[in-house]
């Protein structure tokens, strides 16, 4: 599910959750106890990354929609909370985009502190309203903070996906690699992250990023109630089978 190796101060995290490490209950907190023991840990910086050439292809609808309202109820919740825990996580983080990333998966990358994509033809962008599922608070925030203010709305409401030159351009990443460099790139990005003294990095982070945090938190007091209820809805589900249906091929 997730596979953790450490290379002096630098500890890398690698989804490898099946084939396109889609998001379900037990990922999402797997990840975040990963990166619990990592801020306690003497990991000087985090490398995100994935396996083969898919990232992540965001929630694992046929478990969300197969769960029920049940299941529901316990993912989302931990899926804004992981959402959280890795933008506000104290140490920096560097995300190596190996593919795809799409809805959650790229949500996940603009967590990071700096995020590189291979070239070639992954996508990553924000379906969720094709989906047909609203963004939870959390979520809604770390694309305000990351995708730039001109193409923010546009991207959300169409949910549309790009390859890396346009990601580059569009917000969703900082630098592009070549597939057989991105893992070395992201290490070295990660050592000079780490370079700067820890106290005054974690400072900078808060400062940069409480406003977003703060946000997230005042919209989830008004709205958590009412997307959860959406996204727990059987009407919901069957929309979502109905994307899937159009989208997916088994």
């Amino acid at each position: 599910m997730i596979e953790a190796t450490k290379s002096d101060t630098i500890l890398t995290i690698r989804l490898a959750h099946g084939k396109a490490s889609a998001l379900d209950l037990e990922l999402a907190e797997s990840l975040a106890l990963a990166f619990a023991e990592a801020a306690r840990s003497d990991a000087a910086a985090v490398v995100l990354t994935g396996t083969g050439s898919i990232f992540s292809a965001g929630v694992d609808l046929f478990r969300l929609t197969d769960g029920g309202r049940e299941y529901c109820e316990r993912f989302v919740p931990a899926l804004s909370r992981l959402v959280l825990d890795l933008f506000a996580f104290p140490k920096p983080v560097v995300v190596a985009v190996n593919g795809h990333a799409i809805a959650g998966g790229c949500i996940m990358t603009l967590c990071g502190d700096y995020r590189l994509m291979a070239s070639g033809n992954g996508r990553i962008g924000m379906p969720e309203l094709l989906v047909g599922v609203p963004f939870p608070p959390s979520i809604l925030e770390v694309v305000r903070f990351c995708v730039a203010p001109q193409h923010l709305q546009s991207l959300v409401y169409t949910g549309r996906t790009a390859q890396p030159d346009d990601a580059l351009r569009l917000g969703f990443i900082d630098e592009i690699a070549a597939p057989d460099a991105l893992l070395a790139r992201a290490e070295e990005v990660a050592r000079q992250l780490a370079a700067v003294d820890p106290r005054n990095f974690t400072i900078t982070k808060r400062e940069l990023r409480d406003q977003t945090i703060s946000r997230a938190k005042h919209y989830a007091n008004e709205l958590d109630d009412e997307i959860l209820a959406i996204w727990s809805d059987a009407a919901t589900h069957a929309n979502i089978r109905a994307y899937l249906a159009k989208t997916v091929r088994k």
